[in-house]
């Protein structure tokens, strides 16, 4: 992607909702009739163990349910730290109206995609893009994508969370809607980490690059807690 005029990808989500209805039932019945107690003495059965179980956990304590120490809440990247210890900002991206990605101008910085998974969650994609280039910055740091290679270390950091991923992939697919492409921007499948930024070759009459450079990595471990770069 070049701020001077890269592609952008199409991205739209959908998260549904489930709304449990549980209804509550009671009843109750008696008599206060002296003269038909002995009656009503001989005809009732002994009490049901459930009713006496129900009054004897009735007074036991209940004690509300907690998140377990090894789960954290998932929170959106902040940063991504490439191989040389590059730190690069991330903001968060949403689709335009057209529905492309908002990447920002600023080769500086690189955008989330909103709709995907964040640092924490247990499934899909981060997608994190930036422009490779422009006519007044020159080369971004995205621009390194290009030489990643397999085994390369790279960090995702939130304001209170930290992740590495290992790169597994590098391809180059021709510029042009994702629409087909949902693996890398999905919120389900495998977690994994999608980078992206606009690759050669650039060709002015056809609107800039010609291709986008998409890496692809696995997470080394869980997240860890940790501050902002």
């Amino acid at each position: 992607m070049s701020a001077s005029g890269g592609g952008a990808t199409p991205l739209r989500g959908v998260v549904p909702a489930l709304v449990l209805l549980v209804p509550l039932l009671a009843a109750c019945s008696g008599q206060t009739a002296t003269d038909a107690r002995d009656a009503r003495e001989a005809t009732r059965g002994p009490a049901s163990p459930s009713a006496s179980s129900s009054a004897s956990s009735s007074a036991v304590p209940v004690t509300p349910a907690q998140r377990a120490t090894s789960v954290v809440r998932p929170q959106r990247p902040v940063a991504v730290v490439l191989p040389g210890d590059v730190v690069v900002p991330v903001r968060t991206a949403s689709t335009t109206a057209d529905g492309l990605l908002d990447v920002p101008a600023d080769t500086g910085l690189a955008g989330w995609w909103d709709g995907g998974a964040r640092i924490g969650d247990p499934f899909g994609s981060t997608l994190v893009a930036a422009h490779v280039d422009s006519r007044t910055q020159g080369l971004g740091p995205f621009a390194a994508l290009l030489r990643l290679e397999g085994g390369e270390r790279v960090r995702l950091r939130s304001p209170g969370l930290v992740q590495d991923f290992e790169v597994r992939s590098l391809r180059l697919v021709p510029q042009g809607p994702l629409t087909e492409r949902t693996g890398l921007f999905a919120p389900s499948g495998p977690r994994r980490l999608t980078l992206v930024t606009c690759a050669p070759p650039y060709v002015a009459s056809k609107g800039g690059y010609q291709n986008l450079a998409v890496v692809t990595a696995v997470p080394v471990g869980p997240p860890s807690q940790g501050s902002r770069p």
